[in-house]
């Protein structure tokens, strides 16, 4: 089988089907992709806060790519194997000012540069404190170009993919994505080495990486509109976990309340400075919907392990599990469940 690849100078950062591929593969080959982190290479390791002020934002989520699969046509879906990822030795969190779920709570700038163990499977938060960070790579940016013309932003998501931010996407996932242009026209970017579900700082801890794929046109799924994933997952264990929760009708105002309980937690109980829990909140807790169905408020919660215990064994079985997204707030909830009955009806 022909593995292609796909190098760091290929980059794009726009989702636009004018846009010419950069190599031509069958369906059903492999692809490996080298990918710079989602600053484009304007953050080191030796950086500084001072980096952050002075990012060119219009350099920011560029995307590897992109890959004209033969034989995908609009109406099909292209299906995403991932088979391999290697991030780099270090990463990067910051606080970009006026971008994350409390913005406006975190004005100022802030940076955090990580070494990433990669033999150990971890990256240190705070090693005085024993609070480590386990590794969980995967790629934020996966997606193909949409049947609209121009050029659409990389920074959102769309129904075609895009800037997915699902950290179950990694090694041993498949994802599912509506064709709407010939060839497909795939891309890939945006490393991330670990993050919590909801990356409520804006950002994770974003890394460079390479990445194997493998691309197959399937003509048997016409219910695929928007991204759905398949994946594997660890089993119900015994470590313990913290939740915040926040209740509220508006379900950003909700979400807002549940990180902002955590970092007050985090704050009170650990001594933690704000900007480092806020961050913390970004690449290890998970952020849950726990009711939608009591008009008229939502229950939104964040989840962590305790920053007592120890991390996590990464030997786990692993299980089977399906999921869909949908996009925008009960709409996009509604829409991802609709999909689910229809997939089960096919």
């Amino acid at each position: 089988m022909s593995i292609h690849s796909v190098k760091r100078s290929h980059t794009h950062l726009a989702w636009d089907n004018s846009i010419p591929p950069v190599i031509r593969i069958k369906s059903g080959e492999e692809v490996s992709f080298s990918c710079l982190d989602a600053s484009n290479g304007q953050i080191t390791k030796e950086s500084t806060v001072a980096t952050i002020s002075s990012l060119v934002f219009a350099q920011l989520d560029q995307v590897s790519g992109p890959v004209y699969v033969e034989g995908a046509l609009p109406g099909d879906t292209l299906q995403v194997d991932v088979l391999a990822i290697e991030p780099a030795e270090w990463g990067w969190t910051g606080l970009i000012p006026g971008f994350g779920l409390l913005s406006d709570e975190f004005p100022e700038p802030a940076l955090k540069i990580w070494t990433l163990d990669k033999e150990g499977g971890f990256a240190w938060f705070d090693e005085a404190r024993g609070i480590k960070v386990p590794l969980n790579p995967f790629a934020g940016e996966m997606g193909v170009a949409p049947g609209k013309p121009g050029a659409f932003s990389t920074i959102p998501p769309y129904h075609t993919g895009g800037n997915l931010d699902t950290r179950q996407l990694t090694v041993g996932s498949t994802l599912f994505l509506p064709v709407e242009v010939e060839g497909a026209l795939f891309s890939i970017g945006d490393g991330h080495a670990a993050q919590g579900d909801g990356e409520v700082c804006g950002t994770a801890i974003e890394t460079p990486m390479d990445v194997k794929v493998r691309l197959t046109v399937r003509k048997d799924r016409p219910y695929t509109k928007t991204p759905h994933f398949q994946t594997l997952r660890p089993n119900s264990s015994n470590e313990e976990h913290y939740c915040t929760t926040g209740i509220d009708a508006d379900i950003r105002e909700a979400t807002r309340s549940a990180v902002r309980n955590m970092i007050n937690f985090l704050e009170a109980e650990f001594h933690m400075d704000r900007v480092a829990a806020y961050m913390l909140c970004s690449v290890a807790g998970d952020l849950r919907m726990h009711e939608v169905v009591d008009m008229p408020n939502y229950v939104i919660g964040i989840c962590s392990q305790n920053p007592c215990c120890a991390v996590p064994q990464m030997q786990r079985r692993l299980r089977q599990s399906i999921y869909l997204i949908g996009f925008g707030t009960w709409a996009g909830l509604v829409a991802g469940l609709r999909q689910v009955d229809e997939s089960w009806s096919q």
